[in-house]
C-alpha cells in the first residue's frame, strides 16, 4: 500500500514537565515533517478543559501551520459546531481559505468536545441541533437563505472567497448518509470509538451525491499509532497513554506522564479494566507491525486515507514515530 495516503491528526498534547506553550510550538515542527515527509494533511482537533491538550483553537493553530508549511493540507479535525455561531465558523474559514488558497480543510462535527460544565460556559448547543447548524452554515456560504428569511441580506465577508472543502466528522456512523448526501467527505474516529467503521462508509458512498469540491466519496480513517523501532520499545512508551487514559477515565485530570512513570505505577483493577478495554484502538509497534495492522484496518473498512495520532511523552519520540510511519509507507514530498 505505498500509494496509501496518510495524514496527521495533532491534538497538541501536554507532556509533564513541559508548558502548554511548549506543547503548542511543538506543532509548528510537527506540520514541517509532514510537509517534508510527504503527508497529505494535518488537522487540529478542538477540545476544552483538559490540561493534557492544547488544541482548543484549531483556527489559530491551522492559520499558524499553514504559514511555516509549503505544501501539506491543513485544517480542523474537528470544528464542534454545536459551540460556535455558524456564521462566525464561515467567516474565519473563508479567511483561512482565501490566506492559504487551495491548502485548508474544514472538518465538522456534532460533539462539544468536553465535559458539561464547560460546554455551558462556551454556551454550547445540544447535539440534537446539528442539522440546523450545518443547514445554517451551508446557507450562509451558499448565499440561499429564503428571501423572507431574516438573514437573507446578510453579506458574509470576505466576499468573492469559498470555504475550503468540508468534511463531517463521526465516531459511530450517526453522520455518514448526511455526508454522502451533501457530497462532501467523510471521517470516522476509530481513534476512540469502537464502532466498526465500514458500515458508516458503506452508508456514506451509498447516499453520496457528487459535487465540485468532490467528484467522488472520499472517506478517512483515523487511527491512533505509536511507532518505534521495535516492538519492545513501542509497549514501553505506550505506557503514557494507557496510564493517562486509565487516570483520565477515572477522574483524575493530569498532563501526559512520562512511560517510566506508567511502568512503576501500581494500577487499580478499575484503570487495569479502562485500559483492557481500550487498547484494541491503539496500534503499537515496530513499522512493519503497524504497517501491517493499519493494512488490515483499512482492508476492513474501505478507507480511502488514513489519519494518524500519536501519543508519546517525548516530543521527539513522537516525530520519529511519524518518520518510521513514513518510511514503512514508503511516502515522499512531491
Amino acid at each position: 500500500m505505498a500509494s496509501l495516503p496518510l495524514s496527521i491528526l495533532d491534538l497538541a498534547p501536554v507532556s509533564e514537565g513541559t508548558s502548554s506553550s511548549d506543547a503548542l510550538r511543538e506543532i509548528i515542527r510537527l506540520a514541517q515533517l509532514g510537509d517534508e515527509l510527504g503527508f497529505t494533511r494535518v488537522w487540529y482537533a478542538e477540545h476544552h478543559g483538559m490540561p493534557s491538550i492544547a488544541s482548543s483553537s484549531p483556527e489559530v493553530l491551522i492559520a499558524t501551520s499553514a504559514a511555516n508549511t509549503k505544501r501539506i493540507r491543513v485544517g480542523s479535525g474537528g470544528v464542534m459546531l454545536p459551540n460556535h455561531v455558524p456564521l462566525r465558523v464561515v467567516e474565519t474559514y473563508r479567511t483561512l481559505n482565501g490566506l492559504n488558497p487551495g491548502r485548508i480543510d474544514l472538518g465538522i462535527g456534532r460533539a462539544g468536545g468536553s465535559d458539561g460544565r464547560t460546554l455551558s460556559a462556551l454556551r454550547s448547543v445540544g447535539g440534537e441541533y446539528f442539522a440546523q447548524e450545518l443547514a445554517e452554515a451551508l446557507a450562509f456560504e451558499e448565499g440561499n437563505f429564503a428571501p423572507d428569511h431574516p438573514f437573507h441580506p446578510i453579506r458574509v465577508v470576505p466576499e468573492n472567497v469559498s470555504l475550503p472543502p468540508i468534511w463531517l466528522l463521526g465516531s459511530s456512523g450517526a453522520s455518514a448518509q448526511a455526508a454522502g448526501q451533501l457530497g462532501v467527505g467523510y471521517s470516522f474516529a476509530a481513534h476512540f470509538s469502537q464502532t466498526p467503521a465500514a458500515p458508516a462508509f458503506e452508508a456514506y458512498r451509498a447516499a453520496f451525491t457528487p459535487t465540485e469540491a468532490f467528484p467522488k466519496p472520499h472517506a478517512i480513517l483515523a487511527l491512533s499509532a505509536l511507532v518505534a523501532p521495535t516492538d519492545e520499545e513501542a509497549r514501553f512508551l505506550s505506557g503514557s497513554q494507557e496510564l493517562s487514559w486509565a487516570l483520565f477515565h477515572s477522574g483524575q485530570v493530569r498532563k501526559l506522564v512520562p512511560p517510566e512513570e506508567a511502568a512503576a505505577h501500581a494500577y487499580t483493577p478499575h484503570e487495569s479494566r479502562i485500559i483492557e478495554q481500550n487498547r484494541p484502538l491503539w496500534i503499537v509497534g515496530s513499522p512493519e507491525t503497524v504497517k501491517a495492522e493499519i493494512e488490515k484496518k483499512v482492508a476492513e473498512s474501505g478507507a480511502d486515507e488514513v489519519m494518524i495520532t500519536t501519543t508519546a511523552w517525548d516530543y521527539d519520540v513522537r516525530l520519529r514515530s511519524f518518520g518510521l510511519l513514513a518510511e514503512a509507507f514508503g511516502l515522499g514530498a512531491d
